[in-house]
């Protein structure tokens, strides 16, 4: 097998360790998926994306959530307070 990493094809062997262990966590929750929806591999696969859809859609309401508290630090700290101006 052949692998893309960056902008050249390596043999899948020459891989670093990580992507072994990333492809060995995938294939035990995609079993999990395929076990949980009686091996019916669709049923599975449209779990599997629903499940990380809304894992992403609530990753990123809390990135906004992080970047609102920054923007109002931002704001609180910024403009000096009417006893300090004076």
């Amino acid at each position: 097998m052949h692998a893309a990493v960056g902008r050249r094809t390596v043999l899948r062997d020459d891989l670093p360790a990580v992507m072994d262990s990333r492809r060995a966590e995938a294939e035990i929750i995609a079993e999990a998926y395929r076990s949980a929806h009686r091996g019916d591999d669709r049923a599975a696969l449209v779990a599997a994306i629903a499940d990380a859809l809304a894992d992403l859609a609530a990753a990123e309401e809390r990135a906004e959530a992080v970047r609102r508290q920054v923007s109002r630090g931002y704001v609180r700290a910024g403009a000096p307070v009417a006893a300090e101006r004076a």
